[in-house]
């Protein structure tokens, strides 16, 4: 039985898994590519259309082309076509299934056991909707990993990486993630993690549009071409091109024409780097943080700095780097990295998730039956199943996670002596599985025979109590109470499981009652659930 990994990305998608002798090979798709673009093209009521055509279409089709879904996880996006409404959950699962035909035309194999990549940064609403776009594909997500993890297997692997202190820094078509990793005795341990998930390759491809179009303009003043849909998404599917292109000329001419007008213009790196240089400088600052961050932690030097992602071939990129860090960076199969690690890591999952690993995190009770038998269902030999099982990965808390609080301030304008803010309870870059973590607090009114528990989790770049630097993603209550005087002690306890799975317990002290709850994402769930997947399988999906 194979198991695979895929990178769902923004941009481009992949899919890979591990041979018998344990190397991770891509999946080439229908044109021989090792990546699909991620767009979904809702053709018919029939038929849906996966990859390049889809992509090439969008400019004659905006309204029935979905793309960069990827930013829409966790989000309550939704739009109908040819009457079926669609999530981001079910837009990805579409993606995820013609991956995952793909791999099966090429293994002889039915694809059920996956592994995912999610950007580092990706709270747990997104990380909740990866999971249930997996479901709805009728898939089997053993495991949902962050990317920089994913790489940093790939890359120990690939390159028999001795112990180091790796920097990640993956600009991927639409997020951007900055991660370092401590390799050691085989073992991958994330030590901390920044990121944007509306950063990449795609807000390139937008200024650059935006570029084209003003010199198209400027030669064209009376022309209409600003509000044809067909003639941008012409134009932005050209500023990709160029874009990528200039990664290894230093210019590119291009011709626009729009009904009887028309325009020629020649494109420079160094244009293209000047009209993107505050997206960069986005990049830098967020990398920035995570030098600091880690020389916090007592890390002061890197001996690798990993360039992953597709838009990190841009050699402003690498350069950038070096001027204002000093870091010589290497690219190792930026499009290809992050899914091979993947594969490792779905391997190494089914393996662990079979072999007794007693407390000391060696393989060394089971017994030389069962490692291969496992050995025999990987198709594998059993020396490489016991060096899997004995290999640890420890990713960690993605962002700071807390609870609403009502504080004394007689400065707050809404609440008459009181001001609502967000208290953490677990602080982002804690290593994985986090937790227990209790902090106590107090009724805040006289009387309450209730108390509401609000969890909240990091939405800005650094950690806040501010309400508007935080987003909602939970609540639940202890009720029936009897009328508790004001101050009344209440403990919330928060862990985080090794996936990313947040729990909750609230415990009113005097009546010991309890609110225990594993956090579930508002989303699709029961009878939507299964709608939904009956949608997703009903399409024939083509490309």
């Amino acid at each position: 039985m194979t198991t695979f990994g895929i990178d769902l990305g923004t941009t481009y998608s992949c899919i890979s898994y591990c041979d018998e002798s344990g190397h991770a090979k891509v999946v080439r798709n229908a044109t021989g590519d090792e990546t699909t673009p991620s767009v979904v093209y809702f053709e018919d009521a029939e038929n849906i259309v996966v990859g390049r055509y889809a992509k090439d279409v969008a400019k004659l089709y905006p309204d029935s082309v979905v793309s960069l879904i990827k930013r829409e996880m966790g989000t309550n996006w939704e739009r109908e076509f040819h009457g079926r409404i669609h999530t981001p959950e079910s837009v990805s699962a579409v993606i995820l299934r013609k991956l995952a035909e793909y791999a099966s035309e090429e293994t002889g194999e039915t694809v059920t056991d996956v592994v995912i990549t999610v950007p580092a940064y990706f709270g747990v609403a997104e990380r909740e909707a990866t999971r249930r776009a997996g479901e709805l594909a009728g898939l089997n997500v053993l495991n949902v990993i962050q990317e920089p993890i994913a790489a940093a297997l790939h890359y120990e692997a690939a390159l028999a990486a001795t112990d180091q202190t790796i920097l990640v820094f993956d600009l991927g078509g639409g997020t951007f993630d900055t991660t370092v990793i401590k390799v050691a005795d085989g073992d991958v341990r994330a030590v901390c993690t920044d990121g944007d998930n509306r950063l990449g390759g795609a807000d390139w491809d937008e200024k650059l549009t935006d570029f084209l179009m003003e010199d198209f303009l400027e030669e064209n003043p009376d022309s209409s071409a600003a509000g044809d849909e067909e003639f941008v998404q012409e134009q932005l599917t050209a500023a990709e091109d160029i874009k990528k292109s200039l990664s290894t000329a230093t210019s590119r001419r291009h011709a626009m024409r729009f009904g009887s007008d028309s325009c020629r213009v020649e494109v420079t790196r160094a244009e293209l780097e000047n009209l993107t240089s505050v997206l960069l400088d986005r990049a830098m600052d967020i990398t920035a943080r995570i030098v600091q961050t880690a020389r916090d932690s007592g890390i002061d030097e890197f001996d690798s700095v990993l360039l992953v992602g597709g838009s990190s071939r841009m050699p402003a990129v690498a350069a950038r780097l070096r001027e204002q860090f000093g870091f010589n960076a290497r690219l190792h199969e930026p499009e290809q990295a992050v899914a091979k690690g993947a594969a490792r890591y779905a391997v190494l999952e089914t393996v662990r998730s079979q072999l007794p690993v007693p407390g000391d995190g060696t393989s060394a009770d089971a017994s030389d039956e069962q490692v291969e038998a496992v050995a025999n269902q990987l198709g594998m030999s059993a020396e490489m199943v016991r060096e899997l099982a004995e290999k640890t990965v420890t990713s960690v808390v993605p962002r700071a996670f807390g609870v609403k609080v009502l504080i004394e301030d007689d400065s707050a304008p809404s609440t008459v002596g009181k001001r609502r803010m967000i208290s953490h309870i677990l602080e982002a870059n804690r290593p994985l599985p986090a937790g227990p973590e209790t902090h106590k607090y107090v009724t805040a009114e006289p009387d309450q025979t209730s108390v509401l528990i609000e969890i909240w989790e990091q939405a800005g770049s650094v950690a806040s109590p501010e309400i508007a630097h935080n987003a909602k993603i939970g609540e639940g209550a202890i009720t029936r109470l009897p009328k508790l005087p004001k101050g009344s002690p209440i403990d919330v306890t928060f862990n985080m499981s090794a996936t990313g799975v947040l729990s909750v317990e609230a415990i009113e002290l005097r009546t010991k009652k309890r609110l225990k709850f594993d956090l579930k994402i508002k989303g699709l769930s029961g009878q939507k659930l299964e709608a939904a997947k009956d949608t997703v399988s009903h399409y024939d999906i083509s490309e």
